[in-house]
């Protein structure tokens, strides 16, 4: 995610609340193997809601009075339902008139009411949507293009137990990374965790999907962190590594929870950081020629030092009323300025980086300066707040693996300039990246691959026609790019989720989920199916990009 988007999604909005607006649904998609109806049939949410809390109690594996005040439904208590469902709503293409709204909410506050509600929503079939509360693209937690379904949502389960002595944290996947960051900072200020710079990000979605954060160039992704695991499978059982075993554990690590089951927790493995790390943020316009220190930027960062991580930013901008390109080098390296200097000015004295352009800061205020927010007066609680700004965006992903030439860089550029509206996100791997096996967990883009990118538009508007004309300059943007990007299969990021890459179809579900599933985990993808149908054999758990089963092959 941009620094920018982060900066958005953390403003904090005491005066209003997201509205339902006119725009766009997700794509017509379905499940690839239905679950025999149990229910007593009725679709209305007040009998939805009567049967839940009728059936709650009888699949809980302990007696607990307290299941009337964790489901939520627009018949019976419509405040509480309205609340919970807009809080966690991220994209307002997500929340208009026509969007199908869940029939209820459950909101679990242990985990046994995790396990109530799988068996229930198994026994009434009921669609589920698992819902952590943080950053979603496509929405695929709380809309769904199945007419019966509900949100689980496990932003209750926010728990951070930090132990500094085994160097460990215990998450529930309901927290966001702003809740591990602060739990971390409060215990140690030479501990930091591999993982994104929004502390609003949820943790649930952001480790089963991989992670990725500043230090990824010296630790590599979130999900080779992990140490342990909880999960409620469709049975109601919760599993953890040993009883999981190593299959299931590999999947969730990188394949997305959601396609398994309801991840409860994880357990991760801290990493050490210096006292002192170095920032800056250097923006060169296109009058100063910038393709050259483009160039050498991509030269370099795939060997340098594994300390340094900076990002390539190029992002609309106006001067005198015409469209232009800002092109910003951001970084993080794990040291001080003075070793940073150095480094530079031997490998990449073209950025012209001066002393005064650093700046030093723990691993703690460093991700306030990612996020744009003033890293010497932002009270450290901020990162414990969740409110956050909603508007209409779209996100889309891809690899580079070859060097992209200066004709290629300056032709990039002109197109951006003439779309206005497109920003795209360069993040360099090399280092511990390029260590990692592909199949060793079930994200495979690692050795190869230069940099990812990722395309970014935010626009405030509510108009359809406003909306329709951004996402046609995304599609334009991504389609331009294809000779600079991966190909067989053109790669994208499980975390970026993008609906137009493909979506599960009705009826077809291997081979609909295949085209998707193959740009996302390339030859890990069958052995996540086979994960899938030993685990989930009835598909329970699914949605528009989850992984099919085997038994959905067309036949």
């Amino acid at each position: 995610m941009s620094s920018f988007m982060c900066f958005l999604l953390l403003l904090l909005v005491r005066f209003s609340s997201a509205v339902v607006k006119p725009g766009q649904f997700v794509p017509k998609a379905g499940p690839s193997t239905r679950v025999p109806y149990k229910g007593p049939g009725p679709s209305d949410p007040n009998s939805i809601y009567t049967s839940f809390l009728e059936c709650l109690p009888t699949q809980s594996p302990q007696p607990d009075p307290s299941f009337a005040s964790i489901i939520y439904s627009s018949a019976t208590n419509a405040a509480a339902y309205a609340k919970t469902l807009q809080d966690h709503l991220r994209n307002l293409r997500y929340n208009t008139t026509s969007t199908p709204k869940p029939a209820i909410i459950v909101a679990p506050t242990k985990e046994s009411h995790v396990q109530a509600a799988v068996l229930c929503a198994k026994k009434l079939d009921m669609h589920i949507k698992i819902r952590s509360g943080g950053h979603d693209y496509e929405a695929i937690s709380y809309a769904s293009s199945e007419p019966r379904f509900m949100i689980l949502d496990i932003f209750n389960l926010r728990a951070v137990d930090i132990d500094i002595k085994t160097e460990t944290a215990v998450v529930q996947a309901g927290a966001q990374l702003g809740d591990l960051y602060y739990r971390i900072w409060e215990k140690s200020k030479v501990h930091g965790f591999p993982s994104g710079v929004c502390p609003t990000i949820g943790v649930g979605g952001h480790l089963s999907g991989a992670g990725y954060g500043t230090m990824i160039r010296k630790y590599g992704l979130s999900i080779d962190h992990i140490t342990d695991a909880k999960i409620v499978i469709a049975n109601g059982k919760i599993l953890d590594r040993k009883t999981m075993g190593d299959d299931l554990f590999w999947a969730i690590r990188g394949g997305g929870g959601s396609s398994f089951g309801v991840i409860v927790s994880f357990t991760l493995k801290l990493v050490p950081v210096p006292k002192v790390t170095t920032v800056f943020r250097v923006v060169k316009t296109l009058e100063q020629n910038p393709v050259d220190i483009i160039l050498k930027w991509q030269s370099i960062m795939p060997t340098i030092d594994n300390d340094l991580f900076i990002r390539l930013l190029l992002n609309p901008a106006k001067v005198n009323k015409k469209n232009t390109v800002r092109v910003t080098f951001v970084c993080h390296f794990l040291g001080d300025s003075n070793r940073l200097l150095g480094l530079m000015s031997k490998t990449f004295p073209e950025l012209g980086l001066k002393k005064e352009d650093c700046i030093e800061v723990s691993w703690f205020q460093s991700l306030f300066y990612w996020a744009e927010f003033d890293y010497s007066k932002t009270k450290p609680e901020l990162f414990l707040d969740r409110r956050t700004v909603v508007i209409f965006f779209k996100r889309m992903s891809d690899y580079v693996q070859t060097p992209i030439t200066k004709l290629g860089w300056t032709a990039i550029i002109n197109k951006l300039t003439e779309l206005d509206k497109v920003s795209m996100g360069f993040n360099p791997y090399g280092g511990r990246m390029s260590e990692v096996p592909a199949n060793a967990t079930p994200m495979p883009h690692r050795a190869g691959n230069l940099c990812k990118i990722q395309y970014s538009l935010n626009w405030p508007e509510s108009d359809p026609k406003v909306t329709e004309k951004y996402m046609k300059q995304a599609k334009d943007m991504y389609e331009f790019m294809t000779p600079y990007v991966s190909k067989n299969p053109r790669g994208a990021f499980t975390n970026y989720r993008d609906f137009d890459i493909g979506v599960m179809k009705s009826g077809d579900g291997f081979n609909s989920g295949k085209i998707y599933g193959e740009k996302y985990f390339k030859g890990n993808f069958e052995r996540l199916v086979k994960v899938k149908t030993a685990v989930d054999p009835d598909n329970f758990f699914r949605n528009e990009q989850s992984i099919p089963t085997s038994q959905s092959m067309k036949t």
